[in-house]
C-alpha cells in the first residue's frame, strides 16, 4: 500500500556523509567526486526508471551540477524520450556506457540539476531514499521500508524539501 505523506524531510539531520566523495562507472573511466550533500534522494519506481535500470528501481540523488567535479573519463549524452514527452538527456561512459546522472527536461532547473545515479558512487550506503516517487507503478512484490515517505507519483517540493534544500534550490532558480 503507498503512503500519502507530504512531510518535510530533514535529510542533513539523518545523513551522514563525509565530503568529498567519490564514484564513477563500471570500467572505471569515469570518476567523478560529489561537493555537497544530496538536495533529496528518490527512490523512483516509474516504469521507465524499470526499464533503464534493469531493475525494480532507481536510486537518484539530485544535486547541483556545480557540486559534482568530473574527475576523469569521456561521457557521452543520449537524449530519451519520457512520458512527458520532454525527454530525459543521460550521461554515460563512453566505453562501458554505465548512466552515471541524467537531465530531466521537465525539471524546472534542467541541467543545473544533476539526477545522480546513486549505485556509481563508491559508498552508496550512506545515500538511502529520502522519498519514494512514482509508487503507483511500483513492483508489487517489493515492499518500502516504514518511515520513509512514499506517493503515488511525484511529490510536491515546498512541502517536501528540507529548508536547507529548498534555499539551495532558491538560488539556483534566481541564476538561471
Amino acid at each position: 500500500m503507498t503512503q500519502q505523506r507530504n512531510s518535510r524531510i530533514d535529510a542533513d539531520a539523518t545523513r551522514r556523509i563525509s565530503l568529498p566523495c567519490e564514484g564513477g562507472c563500471t570500467c572505471g573511466s569515469v570518476r567523478y567526486r560529489l561537493l555537497a550533500t544530496p538536495l533529496i534522494i528518490h527512490g523512483c519506481h516509474c516504469s521507465l526508471c524499470q526499464r533503464q535500470t534493469g531493475s525494480a528501481f532507481a536510486i537518484n540523488a539530485l544535486v547541483e551540477a556545480e557540486n559534482v567535479e568530473v574527475l576523469s573519463g569521456d561521457i557521452d549524452m543520449l537524449k530519451v524520450m519520457t512520458p512527458s514527452g520532454l525527454g530525459q538527456t543521460i550521461t554515460r561512459c563512453t566505453n562501458c556506457h554505465v548512466a552515471v546522472w541524467s537531465y530531466y527536461h521537465k525539471h524546472e532547473l534542467n541541467e543545473r540539476i544533476r539526477f545522480l545515479r546513486v549505485g556509481t558512487l563508491d559508498d552508496p550506503t550512506a545515500f538511502p531514499p529520502d522519498v519514494h516517487i512514482y509508487t503507483s507503478t511500483k513492483l508489487p512484490w517489493l515492499s518500502l521500508p516504514k518511515g520513509v515517505p512514499a506517493v503515488a507519483r511525484y511529490y510536491k517540493v515546498n512541502e517536501t524539501f528540507s529548508r536547507d534544500s529548498l534555499a539551495r534550490r532558491a538560488k539556483l532558480l534566481e541564476t538561471g
